[in-house]
């Protein structure tokens, strides 16, 4: 596995990504060509409206996902931020929001306190741009 950085941390799912999403989508337009072509007719709307519940299931399961590893990211934070930062900046950490929490997660321990006193103070939330700041990556190998 290579080393990660900002330029290759985003993961990609093959399975995900590159089948199952790609069969959804096609089976949703396939069956509006379908209703098109055949005309309209009840099995013609009900495969529609099934493929398009489809595409939505194979998103919101990937957003559910997401969504539990973020709150497990926030919460192995904050038990970091209890040993990294220092007390008057531990005060603060409740006005992180989530996704500066999770982009705060990739900053070294040395590099944290500081950044996160930035982040803070300048009020930076864009987690690209937080990412960005960061000059020694700490890697998350185990993401989903």
């Amino acid at each position: 596995m290579s080393e990660q950085n900002f330029e290759n941390h985003g993961k990609f799912v093959p399975s995900y990504h590159f089948f199952a999403v790609p069969v959804f989508l096609i089976n949703f337009l396939w069956s509006l060509y379908r209703l098109r072509k055949l005309g309209i007719s009840f099995e013609g709307i009900f495969g529609v409206i099934l493929a398009a519940a489809l595409v939505v299931l194979v998103f919101q399961a990937r957003l559910f996902a997401l969504t539990v590893q973020d709150r497990v990211i926030r919460l192995e934070e904050r038990l970091r931020y209890v040993r990294v930062l220092p007390a008057d900046l531990q005060v603060r950490t409740g006005e992180l929001t989530i996704g500066q929490i999770v982009s705060l997660r990739f900053a070294s321990d040395a590099e944290l306190p500081a950044l996160a006193r930035r982040v803070l103070d300048d009020k930076v939330t864009a987690r690209r741009a937080i990412k960005e700041l960061i000059k020694q990556w700490r890697p998350d190998y185990l993401r989903a």
